[in-house]
């Protein structure tokens, strides 16, 4: 059963009555019930054991995402954090749960229709196997996306079988565990349903079917009524089968007043499905990289793409500096990082990645970093950046150290299409060297790197070298928790221009960013005290400059309300105004779709042009999306002349909003989001980082399965436009080098989809949970139009091993412990057994699940490990969990918890080793 604190954080994910089986959009659904029901428990289950385990209490103050946290993380997380990462993580999960209802709508394995449940089995045996290979790597958005398409399967089977109708109330377990059959399947010839002329029937199982226990699903027809005869349809009116005797159909999808026991139990079961799925999941991944797969760690991740040219020294020192700085002034605060990136370049090198939670690691990284080689050439610098953008979680801010300009600048539409697909903000600190190479800084070279900056929403610093350790306050300042946005501008040539902005009462550290040269600018408050670039300690707050950067800091006491900002330059400049608070926004663009279960789904390129924008939001504050009133949703240009467009916005509840714009601004544009936070009753304003604009083209593509090495993959394509026909280039990109092979152009037809498709072969040595980011773009032969699809799936190795370790309990000696419970504290008692994987792949891990003492393991190497158990008497359980190396999850579970009878005896270890090789035998 759900915990009281999983139904309450429900209120942040669902909306309306849960009354189908059906993806996003229009209102809660039951897919998302059940998958928000059994993430949010397990998150809850589990932050309870990290806790514990710290030595604090797990006592959220409240039910929002915001809250549950904070306690999570405990007591360093004392200052602002935000619940944006874990509810965007949450949301990765929904929406491609919801996607398999349109990627996968006449794929009968895909939601056990048919009668298929070997191959259903399949598919969530293969993403279990792909999402533990992915956490391993720390694919985290990849382990996401696979879950909620699995989760969608597995809750499926509930749903479209007739296990409800058997009689079954727990999950079949078969269904996760593939060391165990599917037994008593009905085969082709076996009927299964009788007739249901009004389609309503509350059961029309046949009475053999359920006297046998005959496991049965309905048939689904979407382009045909053929089935085999007798058998059960799935019913509804998309299923063309269900007129086909015998009619009606055994789908449970939605609760109906014939059905409601049925759905209900299918609903329940489901749940409990997803709740076992999610703990294997949990104890072969462990406790910390779990939550880190669902967006709960601290929040900032320090990303460094640093050039290692010849010229580059000093720059290497600086970083280096501030990094140890981070690391020092951060740890053990709500603001250390929870991962560091390192990604050096050069001139032809790039790479590798280097990613690591520890900041003793990154420090001896960084310290190996040397400069040299390089001459006078630009250097690699985007495609180091795009190694970056593909590793670093979504929302990441990313800096950039280099003295060139880009010598690969073909790969910016890549990055772009990136850097709007992960959020992510990217900072380029660029230095002025002191050799020929500064003929390659002049300013149009320069624009790139502008460009970039600004399209993610952040900032190009040019810099001296000498001057280069001031400017990298910025990522003091940006490697945060809790990081905003209220208002970034730019203008491209300058002008005068008084630009408008609200702080409010949870904004902390307000921090003005301008970026130009020949400025002057004044800073007015609500009270009407103004201060300019000439107050370097002024009435409003502290003023730093360096190279092409100004910098404010506003005074902690700091008026709430509305603020002006009047720039006067005739230069190219940049404007930004951001804060630390707790109330902010998540977003994705979505296009409708059709079918048996019409929904959203969001949209991996740019918007369509010509038509209306749609987008869904959700909006968190410090208790909550209850806590807030939402105002003005609106689309606007960042570059001058700056112009809005306003929108319609359906409220779906707790937070969740659908947003549609009619009129879409020309060029790229950012959302502009007001409202009000009743904790304080102060107006907000917040603003977007990633820049979009809109496409006449549109592509299509999915992968539907994980891809195995040395085996060449197959992907369609369709690409359509609703601008001119004609010729279009097709360019294809994959982070990884894999060799493929595609057309280099295709013709379009107004309208008309074109059919093409990508073929990718990884090597056969690829390890196996290597996540792979493929980006498929369209180009018009004008070069005026375009548009990308993003694409992410997993090599996997083909695994041979399902079965589970085993345990050997070899001895208890736990006589020492008292009778009485109240008495245990002074003593101890212990437990040895023998763990091994047979002929299996080798056990990678042991830990505990249950139990507060301490476990000691022989080497994991040896075939057989001794694991030593010593705990107090008052913890008188133990679960012992053994994981091999594929994630195959075995649990040993012992207690001393002694019953109302006489004492247990027990046997001494001597006797126990003596008897090793007749030992009783327990299966994990």
């Amino acid at each position: 059963m759900t915990s009281v604190l999983g139904i309450a954080l429900l209120t942040f994910a669902l909306s309306g009555s849960a009354v189908a089986f059906v993806p996003i959009g229009g209102g809660a659904s039951t897919h998302v019930t059940i998958t928000a029901t059994a993430l949010l428990q397990k998150v809850t289950e589990t932050c309870r054991v990290v806790a514990e385990a710290a030595g604090h209490e797990f006592t959220p103050t409240g039910s929002s995402p915001e809250e549950l946290v904070q306690a999570c993380l405990g007591p360093r997380a004392t200052g602002e954090v935000s619940g944006a990462k874990f509810h965007s993580a949450l949301q990765d999960i929904y929406n491609q749960n919801g996607l398999v209802d349109r990627d996968f709508v006449s794929s009968a394995p895909h939601h056990f229709n048919s009668e298929n449940f070997v191959q259903g089995r399949t598919l969530i045996m293969e993403g279990m196997a792909a999402i533990k290979a992915n956490i391993g790597k720390d694919n985290f958005k990849a382990a996401r996306e696979t879950l909620g398409r699995i989760l969608h399967t597995l809750q499926d089977f509930y749903s479209h079988s007739n296990w409800v109708e058997l009689g079954n109330t727990k999950p079949y377990i078969n269904l996760i565990r593939p060391d165990l059959s599917l037994d008593n399947l009905a085969d082709i010839d076996t009927a299964t349903c009788s007739d249901c002329a009004s389609g309503t029937c509350p059961n029309t199982i046949l009475p053999n079917i359920l006297i046998e226990k005959k496991l049965t699903s309905g048939y689904m027809g979407i382009f045909s009524s053929d089935k085999p005869q007798g058998k059960c349809s799935h019913g509804g009116e998309a299923d063309l089968t269900s007129t086909t005797h015998p009619r009606g159909g055994i789908s449970k999808d939605e609760r109906r007043s014939d059905n409601v026991a049925l759905h209900n139990a299918a609903v329940n079961i489901a749940t409990a499905a997803s709740l076992e799925l999610l703990e294997d999941l949990r104890l072969a991944a462990g406790n910390d990289d779990y939550l880190r797969m669902m967006g709960i760690a601290r929040s900032a991740v320090v990303s460094f793409v640093i050039d290692t040219t010849g010229s580059m020294s000093e720059d290497i020192e600086a970083a280096r500096a501030i990094c140890y700085e981070i690391i020092d002034s951060k740890t053990e605060t709500q603001d250390e990082p929870s991962e560091y990136i390192l990604v050096p370049f050069n001139d032809p090198g790039f790479g590798p990645m280097i990613r690591t939670t520890d900041p003793d690691k990154m420090k001896s990284e960084i310290a190996k970093l040397t400069a040299d080689g390089g001459g006078d050439t630009p250097e690699m610098c985007l495609s180091g950046l795009l190694i970056a953008l593909n590793g670093a979680p979504s929302s990441s801010h990313i800096y950039i150290f280099t003295d060139a300009v880009a010598k690969d600048i073909h790969l910016k539409a890549d990055v772009i299409a990136l850097i709007r697909s992960t959020k992510s903000t990217v900072y380029v600190l660029l230095t002025t060297p002191f050799t020929r190479r500064r003929r390659f800084t002049r300013a149009a070279n320069l624009d790139v790197y502008k460009e970039i900056a600004l399209a993610s929403g952040g900032l190009a610093i040019q810099v001296s070298k000498k001057d280069l350790p001031q400017a990298t306050s910025v990522i003091l300042d940006t490697s945060t928790s809790a990081l905003v946005t209220v208002i970034q501008r730019a203008r491209n040539p300058g002008k005068q221009e008084t630009f408008p902005f609200m702080l409010d009462e949870s904004l902390k550290n307000i921090t003005i960013y301008i970026t130009g040269t020949t400025i002057a600018f004044t800073l007015t408050n609500p009270a009407g005290v103004s201060s300019s670039q000439d107050d370097t300690i002024g009435k409003l707050g502290t003023l730093q400059t360096v190279g092409n950067l100004w910098r404010i800091r506003l005074n902690a006491d700091s008026l709430e309300g509305n603020w002006q900002l009047n720039v006067n330059s005739n230069q190219q400049y940049t404007l930004k105004v951001t804060g630390q608070s707790t109330i902010t926004f998540i977003y994705n663009f979505v296009e409708s779709f059709e079918g048996p279960h019409p929904g959203y789904a969001v949209l991996s390129g740019r918007p369509q042009a010509g038509q209306p924008a749609v987008l869904m939001l959700s909006v968190l504050g410090r208790k909550g999306p209850s806590s807030m009133t939402i105002g003005d949703v609106a689309l606007v240009t960042v570059s001058g002349p700056e112009t809005a467009s306003n929108s319609t916005t359906l409220d779906m509840g707790n937070g969740d909003i659908l947003v549609t714009v009619d009129a879409i601004p020309e060029g790229e544009f950012v959302i502009t989001l007001e409202g009000t936070d009743k904790v304080s009753n102060s107006k907000f304003q917040r603003q977007s980082t990633t820049q979009m604009s809109v496409s006449k083209v549109k592509i299509m593509a999915v992968v539907d399965s994980s891809v195995w090495p040395g085996e060449s993959f197959r992907i369609p394509i369709s690409v359509l436009t609703q601008g001119s026909g004609g010729k279009y280039s097709v360019n294809a990109r994959n982070d990884r080098g894999f060799p493929m092979s595609h057309p280099d152009s295709i013709i379009l037809t107004t309208g008309v989809y074109t059919n093409t498709s990508l073929t990718i072969t990884p090597p056969a040595d690829t390890p196996s949970g290597t996540d792979v980011t493929l980006t498929v773009e369209a180009l018009s032969d004008s070069g005026v139009d375009s548009n990308y699809v993003i694409m992410r799936f997993s090599v996997l190795t083909k695994i041979t091993d399902f079965i589970q370790p085993v345990c050997k309990l070899m001895s208890v000696l736990a006589d020492a412990c008292p009778q009485d419970v109240s008495q245990c504290k002074p003593f101890q008692w212990e437990l040895a057994a023998n763990l091994t994987d047979r002929n299996g792949t080798g056990i990678e891990s042991v830990a505990l699940r249950q139990g507060s003492g301490n476990i000691t393991t022989t080497s994991l190497s040896d075939p057989f490990i001794l694991a030593n158990y010593t705990a107090s008497c008052c913890s008188q359980i133990v679960e012992i969990v053994a994981v091999d190396k594929v994630g195959n999850v075995g649990k040993c579970y012992h207690s001393i918890v002694r019953s109302a009878g006489p004492p247990a005896l027990t046997m001494s270890l001597t006797m126990w080793l003596g008897l090793l090789i007749s030992a009783l035998v327990t299966r994990f």
